[in-house]
């Protein structure tokens, strides 16, 4: 398959990229300032050339999604707006945008994550941002057929722990290697409207 990926340089990105590249798809890597094509998917406009210059590909897979982190009382409206803009609509646009892009059966797959399930402190932006995505996905799925759409939703990453683990007390981490299986099986399978909780 022909298989666009959005946030391919980061660490998420990488190890969906090595995970996809090996089962013999053809990747075209998207980043903010790295990969094949550099564009903001926060930018609805971008998205647009993206796609213009992507031309037609079998599935996308986004491992892309940027929020805030501060306490509820010291969130704006702003920080809210930017985490919707981060990880959400930026990932609901793709799909959008995509719909007439992509292959007649092909596939898109979101990112969101554990907060959605797992409240931290300092993540509500996160968890609103997460849930509208998941809400999306199954929301989507019953329209788009036979298209598919699902989403990926991991806890912290086993490789993360150093940098990240003090705020996840207690959650039992996940290797990225699982979680980029969890893209296979979206790109790969026949499931649509399924959220995929690693």
């Amino acid at each position: 398959m022909k298989i666009l990926l959005i946030g391919a340089t980061g660490t998420l990105g990488t190890a969906v990229h090595t995970t996809l590249t090996a089962r013999g798809h053809e990747l075209l890597t998207v980043g903010r300032t790295g990969g094949n094509l550099r564009y903001d998917i926060t930018d609805p406009a971008q998205t647009t050339e993206l796609y213009e210059r992507a031309g037609r590909v079998d599935a996308v897979v986004s491992a892309a999604g940027s929020v805030p982190y501060k306490p509820v009382t010291e969130m704006t409206p702003e920080d809210y707006l930017s985490a919707f803009h981060g990880k959400a609509l930026s990932q609901i646009e793709l799909v959008r945008q995509g719909i007439p892009r992509i292959a007649e059966r092909g596939s898109f797959t979101l990112i969101t994550g554990v907060l959605t399930r797992e409240p931290i402190p300092t993540g509500t932006a996160a968890s609103m941002a997460n849930g509208a995505v998941e809400a999306f996905v199954r929301a989507a799925a019953i329209e788009i057929a036979p298209q598919r759409i699902n989403a990926v939703s991991p806890t912290v990453f086993t490789e993360s722990l150093a940098k990240y683990g003090d705020f996840f007390p207690g959650m039992p981490p996940v290797d990225l290697a699982d979680v980029a299986q969890a893209y296979v099986r979206s790109v790969e399978g026949a499931q649509t409207g399924q959220v995929y909780a690693l």
